[in-house]
């Protein structure tokens, strides 16, 4: 279900900019495990005032409360895979959200071409030793069940950076204060909405858009 904050605080005048931008389209948040998209999301979410939701809860809804793991431990990894792309594409005519995915969503190409038609994506784009620092005190992530989870993070990013870089937008996950994070994906967003026509950020400020 949307998740909405109980105390909105007052958006600022070039976010609502940014939400009038958006009209019926969704901000989707695509990437790796470990690389913030919930986090960032409802932070994200709450400047915008659109519910956020997660792919993921979204899924385990639709399965009477299974767990992502207990999913594909029952009925396999491309059973998950097409039931998630069917509840990303709910989401997506439900709109606007904004919606973090599952790490390996965007790898589809149905549901690329939906995120390109009914929203704008940002890929938090982190590296091995960040997605590792964040996930490996957790058990709920089904492709980490290996002898070697680092192998395993450093084979998915090889996999999947590439196709992530079709995102519209890139922002740099790193370890700084989430805020920090969410006005990177406010400037970013509202440059591309907006006709923004400030200087571009640097690289080092942790933005990048698809040309």
């Amino acid at each position: 279900m949307p998740e909405t904050a109980s105390q909105t605080p007052m958006t600022a005048p070039q976010d609502a900019e940014i939400t009038a931008a958006l009209g019926a389209r969704s901000v989707v948040l695509v990437g790796m495990m470990g690389a913030g998209k919930s986090t960032i999301g409802r932070r994200l979410a709450v400047r915008l005032r659109l519910p956020f939701l997660d792919a993921d809860n979204e899924i385990e809804l639709a399965h009477a409360g299974m767990t992502i793991p207990e999913i594909f431990a029952t009925h396999g990894e491309p059973y998950f895979r097409d039931g998630e792309a069917r509840v990303i594409a709910r989401l997506l005519d439900n709109g606007p959200t904004v919606l973090a995915t599952g790490g390996g969503a965007f790898m589809r190409e149905d549901t690329r071409n939906r995120i390109r038609a009914k929203a704008i994506s940002i890929w938090l784009k982190a590296d091995v030793d960040v997605i590792m620092r964040r996930v490996k005190r957790r058990a709920d992530r089904p492709l980490l069940q290996s002898a070697d989870p680092a192998g395993t993070v450093s084979r998915l990013l090889g996999e999947r950076e590439p196709v992530y870089q079709n995102a519209d937008l890139t922002i740099a996950s790193r370890d700084v204060p989430h805020d920090k994070i969410v006005d990177e994906c406010i400037e970013a967003l509202r440059a591309r909405l907006c006709g923004d026509r400030a200087a571009a950020p640097q690289p080092a400020n942790g933005i990048s858009a698809t040309p």
